[in-house]
């Protein structure tokens, strides 16, 4: 299912990432470079307040811009925003879930939403999908 196929006010198909571990926590912060340590260290992470060490919110949003490419063909996707809400635990496994709110002509205006298990939302976001850019050369 792409979201071209979608009518306004349709629910996109939810889509499960994880768990997170702390393995996947210490990879990202290589690749990304964000070695803040509250979230590879649980000592810093408790100093700070923390119970344990927690998701980076850019992995939240990583894993967010993952769902949205996996739905829209490939060049299309011409905005995204995220609002990060709560933390994402060790072990979690956030799952992703938005629907279509506008549709005018060639573009599709998308919610988005990432939440945990228990039903705690953890992040929120909007996408856009221009198909008149498909194929553009820049």
């Amino acid at each position: 299912m792409r979201v071209d196929d979608l009518a306004p006010g349709a629910d996109l198909p939810e889509r499960t990432f994880g768990p997170v571990t702390r393995t996947s926590l210490a990879l990202f912060a290589g690749a990304s470079g964000d070695h803040n340590a509250v979230h590879v260290d649980v000592d810093a992470a408790r100093a700070a307040g923390f119970d344990d060490v927690f998701a980076h919110g850019m992995l939240t949003m990583a894993l967010l811009g993952a769902y949205v490419e996996s739905l829209a063909r490939p060049g299309t996707l011409t905005g995204f925003s995220t609002r990060f809400v709560a933390r994402t635990p060790v072990g979690a496994s956030p799952t992703c879930s938005g629907r279509v709110v506008d549709r005018d002509g060639r573009r599709t205006q998308l919610e988005l939403e990432v939440r945990l298990g228990d039903g705690t939302v953890t992040a929120t976001g909007r996408a856009e999908i221009s198909e008149a850019v498909a194929g553009a050369v820049p």
